[in-house]
């Protein structure tokens, strides 16, 4: 058997060992050639671009909102801060599962469902991708504790100091300066996106949004450095905000605390003027609300008692409130009647409480009328027609006047009209007239419409400022001065009035505003000589006075009552009430300030809101009248 045997060829073996290293040798410097060539394009000729990137990943540019500007009363006391606070918000693009982190974050905080459904509505329309989108205002010490401990698993998540808007006052002011909101959808296209980039509030009511622009200031940035998990670990360069202008304005704080004692827990305003410069010393509307938390958060529970309470706790009853202004019109009517050449300061009628239009069968009848008592206020002139309130007067002269000159007169004092400078959302009232009853109700103008209005029922509707505004005009003799609440700002560009003032009221001699004067004087004072008739506010305001005031009840219906039948007040609802009205200005021969009270359902003018009027008066003016 032939056996074949293989020899080994050490050659051959090395020189396939050395064809396969150099292969492989071949290999790994192309690869080392591929690395190189790709690291030379990533550091040498894409640098620019990959250096951008790399920075947009490491740093970041944040703006940095400013300090609002702060608000002052006339005296220097504060109205609106800003108070440093930790707040907690999120960045989105940080955090991975969003609904799982707020689950965590619940766990660990105290957070609403109103907190968490505003959050998912900011996040839903925030303006640029990591942005820190605010979740909870406000944090307790405890608070900061627990996410201090957690962090390490909150990527995202962030606990930064902030300042935000403080109102000291509480619900004393909020109505008077107003109050910052969150920026909503609704604010976005009118917000200059860059101004208010890391802006989370803005001016939407009162002061506050009247002088937002002032207020705001400019915004600034910051350039960070952060880490994978977003966390800022250093700022790299600043460009500090411009904080907003302060402001002062013509309320007088004490003054305002004076008035809010005085309506107590009423529903219902004072508006207090400076007739010389149009200020408003003192505007109160109660019930009220507090602002702060509409920046500090609220419960869906606070919410709803603000929004769906019957009492209205947010409805700015001072310049948006529309009553029937009652016997407050008169003084007004009755110049109307010497303008347009009616009545005259001798001019009497027999006033027997009830006055009839020719051929009517209706019985229009004074205040005082009760069955039986057919007397009224006897003999009357204009101004015991003032000063006893007469109805039965000023039925028998509206009946003798054309409703478009009284109107076009009446409209002279601003009423149908928002005359204040810089009062946002006031409200205009409504001035009736011919062409607006046609246009509202397609209807004719009756000669009973007349009476009523003379009386200040019927379609006439005024808001407190419009009442306060009249009764300034009244005090300064025709001249006007607008309502304003600004007195001075830092800002020397700030326009404290855009429109100039209307033009003095035409009509009524100098003789004609100082009778007039004297005739609201004896509502509050005929009594002191030992009259027989006293002024109607004599006995509840009158006495014991240290000043000269002039003034003017008024008592308006809320619900119609019919012919033939008699107001009963125990037989009516609170809201069916009637309101309760004075106006007054004081002194009566130098004013130094002017105001206008409504107390709804409140009953008798003179008895009721008489007494609220003379404690604000007092307030303001007695302080004076002891240092002289």
């Amino acid at each position: 058997m032939n056996t074949q045997r293989q020899i080994k060829d050490p050659s051959a073996e090395q020189r396939q060992f050395s064809a396969r290293a150099l292969l492989l040798l071949l290999l790994v410097l192309l690869a080392f050639a591929g690395l190189f060539a790709r690291m030379f394009q990533l550091q040498v000729l894409e640098y620019d671009l990959y250096q951008t990137r790399s920075d947009k990943n490491r740093i970041q540019v944040r703006p940095v909102a400013p300090p609002r500007g702060l608000i002052f009363d006339r005296n220097g006391e504060l109205l609106a801060e800003n108070r440093p606070v930790f707040t907690l918000s999120i960045v989105g693009e940080r955090v991975g599962n969003l609904p799982q982190r707020l689950e965590e974050l619940a766990e660990l905080i105290d957070l609403s469902d109103r907190e968490i459904e505003n959050f998912v509505e900011r996040y839903q329309r925030r303006r640029r991708p990591f942005e820190p989108i605010p979740l909870k205002t406000v944090l307790s010490e405890e608070e900061i504790a627990r996410l201090a401990v957690n962090r390490f698993r909150l990527p995202g998540v962030e606990v930064e100091a902030q300042l935000v808007r403080h109102y000291p006052q509480g619900p004393m002011m909020a109505h008077a300066i107003g109050s910052v909101r969150r920026i909503s959808e609704a604010d976005l296209p009118r917000l200059d996106a860059s101004r208010y980039s890391g802006t989370q509030f803005v001016g939407r009511q009162g002061v506050e949004q009247y002088y937002e622009n002032t207020l705001h200031g400019q915004v600034g940035y910051e350039k960070v450095e952060i880490d994978a998990r977003g966390r800022v670990r250093k700022v790299l360069e600043t460009q500090p905000p411009t904080a907003g202008r302060n402001i002062r304005l013509h309320l007088d704080s004490r003054l305002q605390r004076a008035a809010t004692a005085a309506l107590g827990d009423r529903r219902g305003a004072i508006v207090a003027l400076d007739p010389s410069s149009g200020g408003v010393l003192a505007m109160v509307s109660t019930p009220s609300y507090d602002p702060n938390l509409f920046v500090t958060g609220m419960s869906q529970a606070q919410y709803r008692t603000l929004t769906e309470s019957r009492l209205t706790p947010m409805f700015n009853r001072a310049i948006n409130g529309r009553y029937a202004p009652g016997s407050t019109i008169k003084p007004a009517i009755g110049l109307a009647g010497i303008s347009l050449g009616k009545t005259d300061w001798q001019r009497t009628m027999n006033d027997r409480g009830w006055f009839q239009l020719p051929g009517q069968q209706r019985i229009y009848r004074d205040w005082s009328w009760r069955p039986g008592n057919a007397g009224g206020q006897g003999i009357t002139d204009l101004n015991r027609a003032i000063y006893r309130s007469s109805n039965v007067y000023f039925y028998e002269l509206a009946s003798r006047m054309d409703i478009d000159d009284l109107s076009g007169f009446l409209a002279q004092f601003g009423l149908g009209q928002a005359t204040a400078a810089d009062i946002p959302q006031q409200g205009r009232g409504v001035l009736p007239n011919r062409e607006w009853k046609r246009q509202t109700r397609n209807e004719p103008w009756y000669p009973g419409d007349n009476l009523n209005i003379s009386i200040g029922q019927g379609d006439m509707l005024v808001t407190p400022l419009q009442l306060a505004t009249m009764t300034a005009v009244i005090a300064n003799r025709g001249n006007w001065v607008r309502p304003r609440m600004l007195a001075s700002a830092e800002d020397p560009l700030v326009e404290l009035d855009l429109a100039e003032d209307p033009a003095p009221v035409e009509g009524p001699s100098a003789a004609d505003w100082e009778r007039m004067v004297d005739a609201m004087a004896d509502v509050v004072h005929r009594g002191d000589r030992g009259y027989q008739q006293n002024g109607t506010a004599w006995f509840h305001i009158g006495r014991n006075i240290a000043y000269r005031m002039a003034g003017k009840s008024g008592t308006a219906q809320v619900v119609e009552i019919r012919q033939g039948e008699r107001y009963d007040e125990d037989e009516l609802s609170e809201f069916e009430r009637k309101h309760a009205w004075f106006i007054a200005f004081a002194p009566a021969d130098d004013p130094q300030i002017a105001l206008a009270v409504i107390v709804e359902n409140g009953g008798g003018g003179s008895s009721v809101a008489g007494p609220v009027a003379r404690a604000v008066i007092d307030a303001y003016l007695t302080p004076q009248i002891a240092k002289r």
